[in-house]
């Protein structure tokens, strides 16, 4: 973005000179430019997702967990956190779709317990009333069951940028590929708890 490579150019000739509250305001432009530019890139990648054809074939969702969570262990290794991981789930569905799904899914439940000391994620599935229902349920911050509805609405935050970062596009991409499957997404919560996100993929 031009704002970023303004700003940029500002950090790299001239921070020298400017004085603790020039750098200061040079901080929050950047900020902001790298803010806007993960709300275009939010935007573009929702809109994609509404184009977006099912190519159906045997997904193991058990095993591409696994490889996120390793992943994002790898990036923060400084962090101890319980993953539990239930073995041979697999669905038929679209892999790339579903995967950018379970990230979502999974980054949150990550980022909502960055502040939890003994913080368990856990991936499974239960039977309810015959049918199979895939979760991933973690024990961080959580939220209030009163604004559940808002969780969903791209851009709608129910936590502040200051307290977890974020542009309030990941649950708004996950409801749009699990309905994509002809599936269900609803999530519960209680603040200070936990959260539980649930999802059908028929």
């Amino acid at each position: 973005m031009i704002l970023e490579g303004f700003s940029r150019e500002l950090v790299t000739r001239y921070a020298d000179r400017l004085d603790g509250n020039g750098r200061y305001y040079l901080e929050r432009i950047q900020s902001a430019g790298k803010r806007m530019e993960g709300l275009i890139d939010g935007i573009l990648r929702l809109s994609t997702l509404s184009r977006s054809t099912i190519q159906r074939e045997r997904v193991d969702l058990s095993t591409m967990l696994f490889l996120l969570a390793a992943d994002v262990r790898q990036r923060e290794p400084e962090r101890s956190v319980e993953i539990i991981i239930e073995p041979d789930l697999f669905v038929d569905g679209d892999k790339r779709l579903l995967k950018i799904a379970l990230e979502n899914l999974f980054s949150n439940a990550w980022k909502y317990t960055s502040k939890t000391e003994a913080a368990v994620i856990e991936f499974g599935c239960q039977n309810q009333q015959g049918e199979k229902v895939y979760f991933v349920r973690d024990n961080g911050v959580g939220f209030s069951m009163q604004r559940a509805d808002a969780l969903f609405i791209p851009f709608e935050r129910l936590h502040s940028e200051e307290e977890f970062s974020g542009h309030g596009i990941g649950l708004a991409t996950v409801k749009r590929i699990v309905e994509g499957h002809g599936g269900r997404l609803w999530g519960e919560g209680e603040v200070g708890k936990g959260a539980t996100f649930y999802f059908t993929l028929p």
